[in-house]
Formats: structure tokens, sequence, C-alpha cells
């Protein structure tokens, strides 16, 4: 029972770095066109990402509990692998200023610490094969609804001034960023609960059934709130100015554009990243002005580090697991 709840904390650490870790997904454009200042913005972002529960089912959390490897396979060993391997990979990026995916960093590191216990059989390759495909579809659906939404508002506001313009699509931000917020918080909050859920569950404490208790969705959701009020300037910086330079109206279409993309992927119950979604997003408005606006060489260094965290995460996750049999973990 104290090796069980020093992993619920553990994981709830997880969650707590991911709100840390990504809470520039939600504030970074809000920031960056200067609608709120970062300690309102973070305090904004706090509040949907712990509300998100109120809107969406647990879809996600089944599948990272029991759609990435099989639930035989869940053992506290296991899940201290995965987490340890999420952990240290997202404190690095974090430190280094990259966006990587806090979400793929977990996955990533279920998958290594899964297959050291049970080789390649313990992988489901259905659900892992749609979190894999979701590393390339969501931050195209982003880019393209973006550019498309820059697209279609430009020419929609084209005979009204920039002032009025400008006035509408600041207060139009409020509404987009609550958008981004609640679809973050409702998908990223969903994986810990799916690791929480899986633990008890391979304690026999769930009746026989996978399921989500009720305490572990508001810990959760929670912890992800507390996390994003701690926010991630370094991060900020990288998504909000280093990308491209955003003014109000981008900024709408970028969070409504990356909002969409996670509402559809959260109901589907696929564990998107949201740092791809919105990453997309941005780059889709800057390309839309036109392809010099965005800085092509940051994105190439954001695209490397999705590509590598998920092995990396894995390769760390592999070695924990290890260690944690080798302090008499099973």
């Amino acid at each position: 029972m104290t090796l069980l709840i020093i992993l619920i904390c553990v994981a709830l650490l997880f969650d707590f770095l991911n709100g840390l870790h990504d809470a520039a997904n939600s504030i970074a454009t809000i920031v960056s066109t200067r609608v709120l200042s970062p300690k309102y913005a973070v305090a904004w972002a706090a509040f949907f990402n712990f509300i998100a529960f109120l809107v969406f089912g647990l879809h996600v959390a089944n599948t990272v509990g029991t759609g990435i490897v099989s639930p035989s396979v869940i053992s506290d060993q296991v899940i201290f692998g995965a987490l340890m391997g999420a952990i240290i990979w997202n404190v690095v990026t974090w430190l280094a200023g990259i966006p990587s995916s806090s979400s793929h960093a977990l996955i990533g590191g279920l998958v290594g610490a899964g297959i050291c216990k049970a080789g390649f059989d313990a992988v489901v390759v259905q659900g892992l094969a749609k979190t894999v495909g979701a590393i390339a579809l969501s931050p195209a659906t982003g880019f393209f609804l973006a550019l498309l939404m820059v697209l279609f508002i430009s020419w929609t506001f084209f005979k009204t001034s920039p002032y009025k313009s400008d006035k509408l699509f600041r207060y139009g931000q409020f509404v987009s960023a609550s958008a981004y917020s609640l679809g973050h918080g409702g998908n990223d909050a969903q994986k810990t609960m799916g690791i929480i859920a899986a633990l008890l569950f391979a304690h026999g404490m769930s009746g026989g059934t996978f399921h989500v208790p009720f305490w572990v969705v508001i810990t959760c959701q929670a912890a992800m709130g507390l996390g994003t009020l701690f926010g991630g300037w370094r991060i900020v910086r990288t998504m909000g100015s280093r990308i491209t330079h955003l003014t109000p109206m981008q900024g709408v279409c970028a969070e409504t554009a990356g909002s969409i993309t996670l509402f559809g992927a959260t109901w589907l119950g696929i564990p998107v990243s949201t740092t791809h979604t919105i990453t997309g997003a941005i780059i889709g408005v800057g390309a839309a002005r036109r392809v010099s606006a965005v800085r092509w060489s940051v994105a190439k260094d954001i695209v490397t580090a999705w590509i590598v965290t998920m092995p990396a995460s894995g390769l760390i996750a592999a070695v924990f697991y290890y260690l944690g049999g080798a302090f008499g973990m099973t």
C-alpha cells in the first residue's frame, strides 16, 4: 500500500510538471499579443484546465490505461519506469526551453517499460498506432485549420478598420484561449488519470474492472491546474515569439484551430500532444501571412524534439524499470 501511494504521488508530480511544461501551449499566444499579462494569463489557463472534467468524458484515460500496453503487464515497476522516463525528459526539455510533448514522453515511457517486462507482445498495436499517427496528424490539422481561418477572417474583415478589428480580436482571444485551455486540460490530465487507474486495477482496487474513480479525476485536474499556475516561461518565449510574430487576430485563429483539434481528439479518445497541436497552428497563421514570417529553423528544432521524445523517454524508462527491480519492485 505504501508503494502504491508513493507511485500515485509520482504520477501527480508528472501531472504537475505536465501543466508547468505545457502552460505555454495555453498562454503563449495571449501573452505574446499582450492581451493579458503573464500572471493573469496563467490563472486564466489554470482555471479552464481544472474545469475540463465537466466537459469531456474519460475516453483518453481509458486509452492510456488499457490501450497502449496490455493491462496484464501493468505493475509497480512498469509504472515507475514510465513515470520517471516522462518526468526526466520533461525536466530536460523544460530547462532547455524546448516545447516537446509531455503526452508522448509518457506514452514512450509506458511502452519502454512495458517492453522491458513482457517484450513487444506487451504493446497494444492499435492504440499505439493511433497515438503515433496523431504525432503527424494533430499539428497538420492545427496548421491547415489555422491557415484557412486566417484567410477567411482576412477576407471577411477586409473593409474593417485596423483599430476596430484589433479591438474585436483582443476580446476574442479571451474566448479562444479559454477553449484551448479547456482542450488542454481535457486531453492531458486524462493521461495521468489513466496511469493511476491502471495502478489501482493492477492492485485489485477497481472491483475487477478498469475504471477511473472520481477522486482520481479531481486530483489530476487540480495537479495540472496548479502546474499551469507556475507557468513555463522559457517555453512561452519559444511558442509566443520565436516561431513567428503574432497579432490578436492570428492568436484567435491559432487558439481556435488548436482547440477544435483537441476537442475532436479528446472525444475520440486519442491522446494527442497539445504542444504539437498549438505549434502547428502557430506555424499555420505565420505561413498565412508569408512563408518567410515563420522562423523555420526554430520549427525544425521543435520537430526534431518531437521525433526524439518517444524513443528517448522509452530508453530512460527502461533504465528506471531495471533500477526499480534492483530495489525490489515487481
